[in-house]
């Protein structure tokens, strides 16, 4: 099933689920900001996309600039904090099986769907 990690306030996440809205495939939305992803599920997003955590953080957010930018953080410290700040999380993901793609350009997810 394909999976798309969508927030409904971002135009790229919009876009993304109009993308597949359009694909006449079968997905679930899940939103994200309300409904938490935990560690394990996170961990097996990042394994899906081929990235390291630190490439999934939004760096120009706030929260991330103001508690964490410059410090030397590990790969599960960065996966703590996607957790528990949800807003600092690359959208829309989306996953299908094995493969995963962060939604930007939104012509990404085609690749996988």
């Amino acid at each position: 099933m394909i999976k798309i990690y969508h927030n409904p306030r971002c135009s790229k996440s919009r876009q993304g689920l109009a993308v597949l809205e359009t694909s006449n495939k079968e997905f679930e939305v899940v939103k994200y900001l309300n409904d938490n992803i935990g560690e394990k599920e996170l961990t097996s997003i990042i394994k899906k996309l081929g990235i390291e955590p630190i490439d999934l953080v939004r760096k120009n957010e706030s929260i991330w600039k103001e508690n964490f930018k410059g410090k030397a953080l590990s790969n599960d410290a960065i996966i703590s904090i996607l957790v528990k700040h949800p807003k600092l999380i690359e959208r829309p993901i989306v996953v299908n099986n094995d493969k995963a793609v962060i939604g930007r350009p939104t012509e990404l997810i085609n690749t996988i769907i």
